[in-house]
């Protein structure tokens, strides 16, 4: 059974939950008074994502790059941090965080270095 979007259609409905996400982060930002040192980089990234969510097939690359810029420039803000998952969560929809194979089920967490741990660096002898 499809989802109906509230334009009416079949929309895509990851579409949907990151048009809601990202309004609720532009919420939320603009809710915030205290002074915000990369505001203005969370306030562009916020636009370009409006752009991509314009598309009904959004770059995920590009929504990736974005939600990284947007993370950093508001940092460790509590106030912030419920939109700030929210919106990772609705790119996470476009497909798997990076490095975790494709045919990996939705919901299993993933170690760092796509689940195998990094060799240990032989020092030479004498070291």
């Amino acid at each position: 059974m499809g989802w109906v979007g509230a334009q009416g259609g079949g929309a895509d409905p990851r579409v949907g939950a990151l048009r809601v996400a990202i309004e609720r982060l532009r919420r939320d930002l603009n809710g915030y008074a205290a002074a915000l040192a990369d505001r203005g980089v969370a306030e562009h990234q916020l636009a370009v994502l409006s752009a991509a969510a314009s598309d009904p097939a959004p770059e995920t690359a590009a929504l990736r790059n974005a939600l990284l810029m947007i993370a950093g420039a508001v940092g460790s803000v509590s106030a912030l941090a419920p939109a700030v998952v929210q919106l990772r969560q609705a790119v996470e929809l476009f497909g798997p965080p990076h490095g975790v194979p494709p045919d990996v089920p939705a919901g299993v967490t993933h170690p760092p270095y796509g689940g195998r741990l990094p060799r240990q660096f032989d020092w030479p002898a004498g070291h």
